[in-house]
């Protein structure tokens, strides 16, 4: 594998994770939206991320060297959890009975996967950095 193959692997990482961390952004956003223009209250979204497709003269050297090709995010889902269910009578969206139902976002849970989310590109960073240095000490043999 060229060094500018594993280049193009550790931004295809930070693309993916850049995506991931504004997602996550989005969901903590509007962690209190009770209703939205589809209504009802947010749902979470979750980016799936998934190898990156290359074309027939990529996937030949990598059968030969066993080589990946990156990371993309293929679909963005929504999260099909259960709104959370709030009892306040006084609230515009509350029903009948006073019960309030809220987005299916879990501060915790969207800061760990923020978290994990940037240590990830951290990593890519990490190994970007790490291969452009081979790069430049290649250029530098005598």
């Amino acid at each position: 594998m060229g060094l500018d193959r594993a280049l193009d692997i550790s931004v295809s990482g930070l693309q993916a994770q850049r995506i991931t961390q504004e997602l996550i952004a989005s969901n903590l956003a509007n962690i209190g939206t009770t209703r939205t223009v589809y209504g009802g209250p947010y749902r979470r979204r979750i980016a799936v991320l998934g190898e990156k497709p290359i074309s027939f003269a990529d996937e030949l050297s990598r059968a030969e060297a066993s080589l990946g090709g990156g990371v993309e995010v293929t679909e963005v889902v929504e999260d099909s959890s259960p709104f959370q269910k709030v009892y306040n009578p006084g609230h515009p969206d509350a029903d009948a009975d006073g019960f309030v139902e809220l987005p299916n976002v879990n501060y915790s849970t969207e800061m760990v996967d923020m978290m994990y989310a940037s240590r990830l590109y951290e990593a890519n960073i990490t190994a970007f950095n790490s291969t452009k240095k081979m790069m430049q000490d290649t250029l530098q043999l005598p």
